[in-house]
């Protein structure tokens, strides 16, 4: 790890005040957990809300009742805790200040408090496109002081959730806690048998989350890990999915990998709001949260209702998740304090090539869209190659490395290369191909450059209708969106997202260059010398 990963680069600023007797969080809803955490919203208002009786109500399609002001003036803390006078006139919403998190865009963060980016007030320093400076102060309309919220307690880091600098390999604990996970073995058709560990570490690989929480919610869920395993455990469907589609351990880690992937990347690009439990009641998330909270949130809430669903993520319940997480790993916050945060200030991608050689027609086929399992972030771009016929087959056509690096892994359909040259894959800039060949495909342990060959594109390694190569950027673990807020910049080329996954354009210049099954001129790409 380079010196500046472990610089402790984490403000955790922890404030509180008291509202009323009957304790209200920041947005004028009950929270049960009342000790002081980590939180990146500094200010509370003179006069709080009421505490409602009932927590969980259906929201409405419209937007909660803006709360009539009679004071004329609020007092809100500035970042170094001296007050600031803000006016606020009757009738319109008050203002609260909020430091941003690693991560965040102006875009997300309005969905996260139901405001327009208009009504967002930041510093004339902070551009106002892409990824946001952590701890940037944002001035922002209060609209959901009225409206039920989930916890705003933050309860896991991000680099906790994601395959991040945080994370460590999981065989040595797997094997000297002794449980039945020790011991586990499954056949899967692409690797023969595999032992729990492996089938653990496989997932984590692919999908980018963090393998130790992998690993407590194995734990969690059939006590595999750790001594003997709980009763009544259906070993068929350990994780509790029933479903005939995804028997086993390893196909179970896909469900549950599919929901953590929905929780994080819908909180990080702002489409996920709301929770809706199994009993269909209702609740906004809690605008404060970071993407790892929301992640665990969000999976919770898809199998319990809500008074399960507040033990199972309550931080200090002995019964609950992050409790069960902390006493298998030691306290993830100090990590997350070491390790600094996943996207640093002023992050911009390295330069990086087509890839593809200098001189061939190949053709965007495929615009952002899922880097891994559809829930995920659209991290990805397809590039097909000049074929005679549509379909899989045979490319003679070359895949090149968009940059310099070390091929970390290459294996049935996938290639990744690490930009950093060592073998942490889950630090710095990470690029992942799909469908490449087995033939010539280039073996790991080797260093390129920028424009040598990695292999050919074809349809291995994952569903395909036609041969292609898919390819996807990390960065320190987490899924890099293809479009904004920090685009895919392949030799000048541009990618921005359409209203669908999967549509979308490279823009260079005054050209533009549409996704499309159908090669045509608008559509293809030709790199040419010098890029």
């Amino acid at each position: 790890m380079n010196s500046a990963m472990r610089k402790a680069a984490i403000l955790l600023v922890l404030t509180g005040m008291l509202l009323s007797a009957c304790s209200t969080n920041l947005w004028g809803t009950y929270d049960p957990y009342l000790t002081p955490t980590p939180t990146s919203v500094e200010t509370v208002l003179a006069d709080p809300e009421p505490c409602p009786t009932d927590i969980i109500l259906p929201l409405s399609t419209t937007q909660a009742a803006t709360p009539t002001v009679t004071q004329t003036t609020t007092f809100l803390p500035s970042p170094t805790g001296t007050p600031t006078s803000v006016v606020v006139t009757p009738g319109t919403p008050r203002l609260i200040y909020y430091y941003s998190q690693s991560g965040d865009s102006l875009e997300a963060v309005a969905l996260h408090f139901g405001v327009q980016v208009s009504e967002i007030t930041f510093p004339e320093s902070q551009p106002k496109t892409g990824l946001l400076n952590p701890n940037t102060t944002l001035s922002i309309p209060d609209l959901l002081s009225q409206t039920p919220t989930t916890p705003s307690r933050q309860i896991i880091p991000d680099c906790e959730l994601v395959y991040s600098p945080c994370a460590q390999s999981i065989k040595s604990y797997v094997s000297s806690a002794g449980g039945k996970l020790s011991n586990f073995h499954e056949y899967m058709a692409t690797a023969g048998w595999i032992t729990g560990a492996e089938g653990v570490q496989r997932m984590a690989f692919g999908s980018s989350i963090n393998p130790r929480m992998l690993l407590a919610f194995i734990q969690y869920y059939t006590g595999w890990v750790q001594g003997q395993p709980k009763p009544g455990v259906d070993e068929t469907y350990p994780l509790g999915y029933h479903d005939p589609l995804y028997p086993g351990l390893y196909q179970q880690l896909r469900l549950l990998v599919r929901e953590l992937l929905a929780g994080y990347y819908g909180w990080r690009d702002g489409t996920l709001t709301i929770l809706t439990f199994p009993n269909g009641q209702k609740m906004r998330l809690a605008p404060d949260l970071n993407a790892g909270s929301v992640a665990l949130q969000y999976m919770f809430s898809r199998r319990f209702n809500y008074n399960d669903w507040l033990q199972a993520i309550d931080p200090v319940d002995a019964a609950g998740f992050p409790a069960l997480f902390t006493s298998m790993f030691g306290d993830p916050w100090e990590r997350a304090q070491v390790t600094g945060p996943l996207f640093p200030p002023d992050l911009t991608q390295p330069d990086f090539i087509l890839p593809f050689e200098v001189g061939v027609p190949w053709t965007l086929t495929y615009g952002p869209h899922p880097a891994w399992e559809q829930e995920s972030a659209l991290a990805a771009l397809d590039f097909a190659p000049p074929m005679d016929a549509s379909g899989c087959g045979e490319s003679t056509a070359w895949v090149v490395a968009v940059a310099s690096g070390l091929i970390v892994r290459s294996e049935t359909g996938y290639v990744v290369l690490n930009l950093n040259g060592d073998d942490f894959e889950q630090i710095g800039w990470v690029v992942l191909y799909q469908h490449i060949a087995t033939k010539d495909r280039i073996p790991a342990g080797t260093w390129v450059n920028a424009g040598d060959h990695i292999g050919h594109p074809s349809c291995e390694g994952g569903m395909a209708t036609g041969t292609h190569v898919h390819i996807a950027r990390k960065y320190n673990g987490e899924w890099v969106s293809a479009g904004d807020p920090l685009p895919f910049i392949l030799s000048g080329w541009t990618a921005h997202a359409g209203s669908q996954p999967g549509q979308g354009t490279l823009t260079k210049g005054d050209k533009t260059k549409t996704a499309s099954l159908v090669s045509s001129p608008e559509s293809q790409i030709i790199r040419k010398a010098g890029e």
